[in-house]
């Protein structure tokens, strides 16, 4: 696998299992590959919060500060699992993928997430692998005491890019404005962003709703 951090292409040998975050190389638990930029906490931020495009093949993670109308973009990667040839490798890529998206929320510890929902396709057994690997980023959020939000892929769309039927340049593009000078993983963790950055904008219009309501009331 070729990445590019700062410019400078490298060939990196992988495992079975990895992930990669975009930025400077480095390891992250049991991901072969782990690309950074700085993810301290910014001075001030409000909120820390986490958006995850489900796959099992790929599963894609944004992360975001959030302090006021600002967002400020914290990290965000690619979990991998490829299929192996015995009959019980769905399990181990199950878990596989768990300890990678635990190892992502102990090392960034954010305070919300959000999860893009599943939509049913012809294909009966893709659907319910996507549906398995759904529950392991359901799940991980949950262990670690956050609520979990859950959109629809039209109304991430609708949020980010102002139409609920964007093709994926464009949510990459829209993306990149919301969160100037970003590097992106690829196209899984530009979707992450997204969910992320949909959520935040959720709970900072449920949080002047109820801020209105109590003045209403008081």
């Amino acid at each position: 696998m070729s990445v590019s951090a700062d410019g400078v292409s490298n060939t990196v040998q992988v495992q079975h299992h990895f992930c990669n975050i975009a930025g400077e190389i480095k390891t992250l638990g049991e991901c072969s590959l782990f690309v950074l930029f700085g993810f301290q906490r910014e001075k001030g931020a409000e909120m820390r919060v986490l958006g995850i495009d489900p796959g099992l093949r790929n599963l894609g993670w944004g992360m975001i500060d959030v302090m006021g109308s600002r967002l400020t973009h914290v990290a965000n990667g690619i979990c991998h699992s490829a299929p192996g040839p015995d009959a019980g490798d769905l399990a181990l890529r199950l878990l596989s993928l768990h300890r990678q998206l635990t190892e992502v929320l102990r090392r960034f510890s954010p305070d919300a997430a959000a999860v893009e929902n599943t939509f049913v396709n012809k294909d009966a057994v893709a659907t319910l692998k996507l549906g398995q690997a759904r529950g392991i980023a359901l799940l991980v959020p949950a262990q670690f005491g956050l609520a979990v939000g859950e959109y629809a892929p039209n109304a991430v769309k609708k949020t980010v890019v102002g139409v609920g039927h964007a093709a994926k340049a464009q949510i990459d593009h829209m993306v990149r404005i919301h969160l100037p000078g970003v590097e992106i993983a690829g196209s899984d963790a530009a979707d992450a962003l997204a969910i992320a950055i949909c959520h935040a904008h959720h709970l900072q219009s449920s949080n002047r709703l109820q801020e209105a309501l109590k003045r209403a009331a008081g």
